[in-house]
């Protein structure tokens, strides 16, 4: 120690002891005369001084303790404190995001569902329940781990895989938490038929519901557990692994269980949190004839759970809270977006449809011209408006324009008429084939001008990295799979084919001459039969009723 810290020191401790030397002969002479008339308050008199002596110690160490634990800044205090607030405050935000995209769902059944969900989460938010789930395989123990946990059997146990059919919940309480505390012991996972894939169903669907997680094994993690804990660990679970039956292996075997666990979940799971039990422990025979059963090993775990909920009760019910409003959020989403394709999609039916009939009637003198007339500037209008963008005719036709050139650049034009010329040359005749390869490569064009469209809307008005064309050749590799073109073909011909054959009066057995015959006269030719689908039905199945294969979402695990 330095000599500018040391004299201080020492000058200090020498004032600390002359005051102490100086109050005890002062308290010893006020005693003496105290105890000169009354020795009892005189004994008083010391105690009082004792206690209050006591005191000034104790408050002295108190302050020191404080004055040099280390501080928190201001900010990481705003933080400690305001973080929940901000994750509920923002998934309150998203509730009543969610409540107004609703409001555009159609189905009513779904929008109920999502609206009653919406504020079963709300209500959770504002109750401040807190909710374990218990999952894991199959008769891994789940149930007795709830039943050592309650203090009786609050389910049956078995040896096979599906005792819990469905998940039960019950109410827990714990040693020091004053606060609602329920746990949920679902059923088991990778269970046998299709009973057990619908269990499992359910068990990861409340999984994703739980504040924390309570993952239980009776053995060294396989691959098909390994999966669903990471998957939910990935979207924000916390988790605890328990180990149960720990009775069943010898202190050498459960000790390197652990160690083995451990390293597994190292990436997304603590130590600490990795815990070695025995829910339902097996009977000992204590003599021939007698058997005891020994109480549930479940300590660590109980002692683990408090530590957790008693440091982050509070952040894990709002990151819960805030995770359930952002998937609710997105199955809205998803909702919406499905109404919209399908409502895209009968204006597309609808326009290829009259668009093959006025060209069947009316065939183009070049086949380039197909491109601009298979591109309804209309259609285009249309299908924005599903997707909530207003657009005039001129945007439309600017639009309609720019998708037609990109067909005519990128030979799609010519493909198109090859390919359907290919299917077509085995259904209809030669005559017809002729007449009518522009109407239906215009219909053909038509889908996947809209279809390209609804990419467009969908990504709000962009066409994407790959601009226009590759969002147009991906749609066309699309139109190209064999089942598709033959659903197609086979609708073109009840649709246009058919209808205009009726119209000529033309057979099979017609001559060289009648075929060379003019067309007749567009106003003797009866309207051409369209079933148009109205706006507020279903779009009938079709097997090309929708090309792409809708994406998948993190929590579809």
């Amino acid at each position: 120690m330095p000599p500018s810290r040391l004299i201080p020191l020492v000058i200090g401790l020498s004032i600390i002891l002359g005051l102490v030397i100086w109050l005890i002969d002062a308290i010893l002479r006020l005693y003496a005369q105290v105890a000169w008339t009354s020795p009892f308050l005189g004994n008083i008199l010391i105690l009082m001084i004792l206690g209050l002596l006591g005191l000034l110690i104790y408050a002295f160490f108190y302050y020191f303790n404080l004055s040099t634990r280390p501080k928190l800044s201001k900010q990481a205090q705003q933080r400690r404190i305001k973080l929940p607030e901000q994750k509920t405050a923002t998934a309150t935000t998203n509730l009543q995001a969610i409540r107004r995209q609703v409001q555009q769902i159609q189905d009513e059944v779904a929008k109920q569902a999502l609206l009653q969900k919406s504020q079963a989460i709300e209500a959770n938010l504002q109750r401040g329940r807190l909710h374990l789930v218990v999952f894991g395989t199959g008769s891994a123990g789940k149930t007795s781990l709830v039943n050592a946990l309650l203090g009786n059997r609050a389910g049956r146990v078995a040896p096979t895989m599906g005792t819990t059919q469905i998940g039960e919940t019950y109410s827990l309480a714990l040693p020091g938490l004053n606060r609602e505390i329920v746990i949920t012991d679902t059923p088991g996972i990778l269970e046998a038929g299709i009973a057990g894939t619908e269990r499992e169903k359910q068990a990861r669907q409340l999984a994703t519901e739980a504040d924390l997680l309570l993952f239980v094994v009776d053995n060294d993690l396989r691959q098909s557990e390994y999966e669903p804990l990471q998957a939910l660990a990935a979207i924000g679970k916390r988790s605890l692994l328990i180990f149960n039956k720990k009775d069943l292996y010898t202190l050498e075997d459960t000790d390197m269980l652990l160690t083995t666990l451990r390293r597994r979940v190292q990436p997304f799971i603590p130590a600490e949190d990795v815990l070695a039990i025995a829910a339902c422990p097996q009977d000992i025979q204590i003599q021939p004839g007698l058997r005891v059963k020994p109480d549930p090993e479940i300590d660590s775990l109980v002692k683990r759970l408090i530590t957790v909920l008693r440091a982050d009760a509070e952040d894990l019910m709002a990151d819960n809270v805030l995770l359930q409003s952002q998937r609710l959020g997105e199955t809205a989403r998803q909702l919406i977006d499905q109404q919209r394709r399908r409502e895209a999609t009968q204006i597309i039916d609808r326009y290829q449809w009259v668009g093959a009939g006025v060209i069947a009637v009316t065939p183009l003198p070049v086949l380039d011209m197909l491109a601009t007339a298979a591109v309804n500037a209309q259609m285009v209008v249309e299908i924005g408006r599903v997707y909530g963008c207003e657009l005039d005719g001129e945007r439309g036709k600017e639009l309609a324009l720019s998708l037609g050139k990109t067909f005519v650049s990128l030979g799609i034009v010519k493909g198109a008429v090859e390919l359907l010329a290919s299917v077509l040359q085995f259904q209809v005749t030669t005559y017809l084939l002729g007449k009518l390869i522009q109407a239906v490569t215009a219909a053909y064009l038509t889908r996947i001008a809209g279809k390209s469209f609804i990419q467009y809307f969908r990504q709000d008005q962009d066409w994407g990295d790959g601009g226009i064309t590759e969002v147009v050749q991906q749609q066309f590799q699309l139109s190209r799979k064999d089942q598709f073109i033959q659903a197609f073909v086979k609708e073109a011909i009840a649709k246009v084919v058919q209808p205009l054959s009726d119209t000529w009066n033309l057979t099979p057995e017609t001559s060289p001459e009648e075929a060379l015959a003019p067309l007749p006269d567009l106003s003797q030719i009866s309207p051409i039969p369209l079933e148009l689908i109205p706006q507020d039905n279903p779009l009938p199945d079709r097997p090309y009723a929708d090309w792409e294969t809708p994406p998948k979402y993190l929590d579809d695990w």
